[in-house]
């Protein structure tokens, strides 16, 4: 994906999680990830995402 599409991708999702609203942005999130998940083909290339997002997300 090249930088346009990335800033295109990252704008598009800022906005859906300000529609949703914060209450509901984790679900939002939730079912986005199970949709890529779904889309990415192999376990072989989603897990090593989950575990890199995981652990980005213990760090304070």
């Amino acid at each position: 994906m090249n930088e346009a599409d990335l800033d295109r991708a990252y704008t598009a999702l800022a906005h859906a999680l300000a529609d949703v609203g914060e209450e509901r942005s984790e679900l939002m999130l939730a079912m986005l990830a199970l949709a890529l998940i779904a889309r990415a083909g192999d376990a072989d290339t989603v897990l090593p995402l989950i575990a890199q997002a995981r652990d980005k997300a213990r760090t304070p």
